[in-house]
């Protein structure tokens, strides 16, 4: 029979070089290179008062090494990634077998703030300067992912104060039933569970009441409209993805398209990304050329937006939402459209529409000015010249001692059982405008070949980028809470992306 050496995989000592465990060209000896000879890292030392007194402090290389090295391979909990110090090879060679406390690691990366941001700078100057960065064209694209929220401590402050109420009103009610059984002198049926009910009731009320003094208005968006707040983090917003409405934030990246490096990395509680594109386009005005175009999807694009653009003179690529409609290349793209599961589809069934009377049905007179209903009544003239959009036209209105009573109410109104009288407007010319429509001029620009075929970089550009993000460091969800922290945990995920880029390309090996 044969005989075999035996293989001991935990022996109990072993003389390692933890400096050799660094390979040249992986993505750790990059990262350890990056930290220790090209980024300045000095702005940390404010954060310790130890010079004299006090135990030395873990250096902030190391803390940021194995935190980026964590997340370069999925692992974001401060307590996993303590215990990776402790037993996998790589992690102690990066921390020098210095095992941190998970209570310190979590602190480091929580309190990180905007001294990341000169960190993703410097490791972009790197890149700059390995020829990662071609400004050819930079692609603008985000990801909507959950947050630790919960969808129920969300609302408008009236939504909170119905709330409250409530719980007040359960907390009075069950007091006051107490009290009845008392003064009947029987034996109290409040027992100690419905005591403690009403206290947490009272006290949740209480915490109610002290968040609404904290925040005595409620959130508006860009257009003034409110939006919903959020008592654990008020920064996030309720947003709808192909998977439902989540709470969360946006993360926004701006991509170069010669070697997909990350130029531009920003977290935003909006949903709306039309928001977002102007503060993006600012943030990467140092790294652009008066070449450099920037492409973004349909989510970004609007009138205000693309005239921006063009005061600033800055060439863009935006789609639109009918964009791929008026493309032949996508004629044949409803074929590949799956059948909707017909016991999960929720969307109501096409109506057809009301045949009603039509502009060309009523008898106007652009002389005499009046109208008449086809069923003979007159209708009153609404101002001499009312203009809808940029259309002139004479607008008439129905008087109700005639719609009221009318037996063709149901052929003339669409609704008529909610609408009192009929409308009715005869268009004959447009108000001259001095506005460019920008929106016009850019369907003009992107539909061209030139157009068409450099949009069509954007997809291969941007879309490789989330999906190492979201697939290969398993980024499904931001472990933070507010905006500032949610921010620093999304650049910290685009570093990671950037550096493998460097460590791919050779640097350092």
């Amino acid at each position: 029979m044969a005989r075999y050496k035996p293989i001991d995989t935990q022996p109990t000592l072993i003389p390692v070089d933890l400096a050799a465990q660094l390979l040249p060209g992986t993505f750790e000896h990059a990262l350890h290179h990056l930290l220790e000879h090209a980024i300045d890292l000095t702005p940390f030392d404010a954060r310790y008062r130890n010079d004299t007194t006090g135990a030395p402090a873990y250096p902030p290389a190391m803390l940021l090494r194995i935190v980026l090295f964590a997340y370069a391979r999925g692992i974001v909990s401060s307590r996993a990634i303590a215990r990776a110090c402790e037993d996998h090879i790589t992690f102690i060679a990066l921390s020098g077998d210095s095992g941190p406390h998970f209570t310190t690691i979590a602190h480091f990366v929580s309190t990180l703030g905007d001294q990341i941001a000169p960190i993703f700078a410097a490791v972009l100057a790197v890149c700059d300067r390995q020829g990662l960065i071609g400004r050819e064209m930079f692609a603008i694209d985000g990801v909507k992912l959950p947050s630790h929220a919960s969808k129920h401590r969300s609302g408008t402050r009236a939504d909170f104060e119905r709330q409250a109420e409530k719980m007040e009103r359960a907390a009075e009610a069950m007091l006051a039933r107490h009290r009845a059984d008392d003064a009947r002198d029987v034996e109290p049926t409040l027992t100690a569970k419905d005591t403690a009910r009403r206290e947490r009731l009272l006290r949740d009320a209480e915490d109610l009441r002290s968040w609404l003094a904290r925040n005595p208005h409620d959130r508006r968006g860009a257009k003034g409209a409110v939006r919903k707040s959020h008592r654990t983090d008020n920064e996030r917003a309720k947003m709808a993805t192909s998977k439902g409405v989540i709470q969360g934030y946006t993360g926004v990246a701006t991509v170069d398209a010669a070697h997909q490096i990350i130029v531009d990395a920003q977290a935003h509680g909006v949903g709306a990304e039309q928001e977002l594109l102007l503060p993006v386009v600012e943030a990467t005005a140092a790294l652009r050329t008066d070449a450099t175009v920037i492409t973004a999807d349909a989510g970004y694009h609007s009138e205000a937006n693309l005239r921006a653009l063009a005061e600033a003179q800055v060439p863009a690529l935006i789609a639109d939402k009918d964009m791929r409609r008026r493309d032949p290349r996508f004629a044949t793209q409803d074929r590949y459209t799956s059948l909707p599961d017909p016991l999960h589809d929720k969307s109501k069934p096409a109506r057809k529409p009301l045949e009603v009377f039509g502009p060309e049905d009523f008898q106007y007179d652009p002389v005499a000015r009046t109208c008449v209903c086809p069923a003979g009544k007159s209708l009153y003239r609404r101002g001499a010249a009312r203009v809808t959009g940029d259309h002139v036209g004479a607008h008439f209105r129905g008087a109700k001692r005639d719609c009221g009573l009318c037996a063709r109410r149901a052929q003339c109104l669409r609704t008529p059982e909610t609408t009192p009288v009929r409308n009715v407007a005869f268009f004959h010319g447009r108000v001259s405008t001095r506005h460019v429509d920008h929106s016009a001029a850019m369907r003009e620009r992107i539909d061209s070949p030139a157009g068409r075929a450099q949009y069509g970089q954007r997809f291969a550009t941007v879309e490789p980028v989330f999906g190492n993000l979201r697939a290969n460091k398993r980024l499904d969800r931001f472990t933070r809470r507010g905006r500032t922290k949610v921010d620093t945990q999304w650049k910290l995920y685009c570093l990671v992306h950037n550096i493998e880029k460097l460590a791919h390309a050779g640097y350092a090996a």
